[in-house]
């Protein structure tokens, strides 16, 4: 039986019963920490861009979150996906390197509000969505980002095509069809990095819209390739040409490990790869006192250093917000002035505050060999003080991390920090509820509505 079938077996038969009640309930959080940073997107001018880009097509009757907007169901799985990741504040799973919330949720709510489907129906799709985006990414071995592929836009992809495929009752064998469909719409380059270009905003957006429309042609009878993550020009063949990958892994342990247990919430509004980087400077902040910094050297694992320490001039001075999301210097150079970094240090008087880029300016990069990468994403920080002292810490396992996860409560604070900053306390206290409602019974389309802005 190929991969596909074994997904599509699974995902067929699973009822809400299958899955364990801890699983649900965080599940419900990794939803409202999601839904909370859409509201904050709609303070960014991407998302005014995206809805402007998107209603110059057809109008419908999808809502969309934290907007007043409604969309088609493509489109609306479009922008909701772009205000999901935005702001780069989204879920991860970690081993898988991929936001898997930020194409699974689109994905399932509009499948499910345009069926008229329950949220019972709802959360079980995204849970499948989550599990599928996660095992697809943990195939890649962590070796998506070294070759220029955003695991993202390409496991969502999967993800989106059986949480879709899901809400439409799919049996087996069309669900490993519509995973074969969308095996030929699953990319999403790096080269932002290069310019600060905004394309990865788009990509869990794409991925979801990928995911709505192979489920749609599965249904309808289109055929896709039966070995479309382990044939010869199957994903793994083509993205990973030549790599040490794991296609088994997109089917390992399913029903018994809960790959949505594993994924991670973010403390901070930067890349996953710089999180423990800047736990390590703070820490190391109230050792340094009124002393100069002479030097910081800093060591990470080459494959998450090309997306986040190169060209290293650019990354010394930030160009814009989404630049120093993915600046390991300018978010080392931020914590130790500072002593935080919030949203707050991602305004345009932050990115051009000169003690924090001249600081960044003397951070300097090197491999590290201890590195726990993919299975975590470590970071070591070394300070050379003018007086000769010379501070170190190492953060081995990052903040987030299913070893070291934000606890639910810590999910609600963030939500209620980050809707905070779009909305009133009355819509806050609304979505609130029917997030943590999710699985209820009632019809989707009701907790839709409730999310919108």
């Amino acid at each position: 039986m190929t991969l596909s079938r074994q997904v599509g077996e699974f995902a067929a038969k699973a009822t809400m019963s299958d899955v364990p009640e801890e699983v649900l309930v965080r599940a419900r959080h990794l939803v409202l920490d999601a839904v909370g940073l859409a509201f904050a997107s709609t303070r960014y001018p991407f998302a005014a861009v995206a809805r402007d880009a998107l209603t110059a097509f057809d109008r419908g009757d999808h809502p969309v979150l934290a907007m007043p907007d409604r969309l088609t169901a493509r489109d609306a799985a479009v922008l909701n996906g772009v205000l999901i990741h935005g702001m780069d504040f989204d879920d991860t799973h970690i081993p898988a390197v991929t936001h898997v919330s930020a194409a699974a949720l689109p994905a399932a709510l509009s499948a499910a509000v345009g069926k008229g489907a329950s949220t019972r129906e709802l959360l079980l799709a995204y849970v499948l969505g989550v599990e599928v985006s996660a095992r697809v990414g943990i195939g890649g071995a962590g070796g998506f980002h070294d070759v220029g592929f955003h695991p993202t836009a390409v496991a969502g992809a999967f993800g989106a095509a059986v949480a879709a495929g899901k809400v439409a009752g799919l049996d087996a064998e069309r669900l490993a069809m519509a995973q074969g469909v969308v095996g030929s719409m699953s990319a999403g380059l790096l080269e932002f990095l290069a310019d600060g270009a905004w394309t990865k905003r788009l990509h869990p957006g794409w991925a979801a819209m990928s995911g709505l429309t192979a489920a749609s042609f599965a249904q309808a009878g289109w055929t896709g390739p039966n070995e479309v993550y382990e044939g010869r020009f199957g994903l793994y063949n083509t993205h990973l040409t030549g790599r040490d990958v794991r296609p088994d892994a997109v089917t390992e342990g399913w029903g018994e490990t809960w790959e949505l247990m594993r994924t991670a919430v973010k403390p901070y509004p930067i890349c996953h790869f710089i999180h423990a980087f800047a736990d390590a400077a703070l820490v190391l902040r109230p050792e340094i006192g009124d002393t100069a910094i002479s030097r910081i050297r800093c060591a990470i694992h080459p494959v998450p250093g090309k997306v986040v320490c190169e060209p290293l001039e650019a990354k010394w001075a930030p160009r814009d917000e989404y630049d120093a999301k993915f600046s390991l210097p300018f978010v080392v150079a931020t914590a130790l002035e500072r002593g935080r970094f919030t949203l707050a240090e991602l305004e345009e008087e932050a990115l051009r505050d000169q003690d924090v880029l001249a600081l960044a300016g003397k951070v300097e990069v090197r491999d590290d060999d201890e590195s726990a990468f993919p299975a975590a994403y470590s970071g070591h920080v070394e300070i050379e003080l003018a007086d000769g002292r010379v501070l170190r810490h190492r953060e081995q396992v990052n903040r987030g991390h299913d070893e070291r996860p934000l606890s639910n409560d810590e999910i609600v604070a963030k939500f209620r920090d980050t809707i905070g900053t779009a909305a009133s306390a009355g819509t806050a206290e609304k979505v609130l509820d029917a997030v943590l409602s999710l699985g209820d019974g009632t019809p989707a389309s009701d907790f839709a509505e409730a999310c919108r802005g």
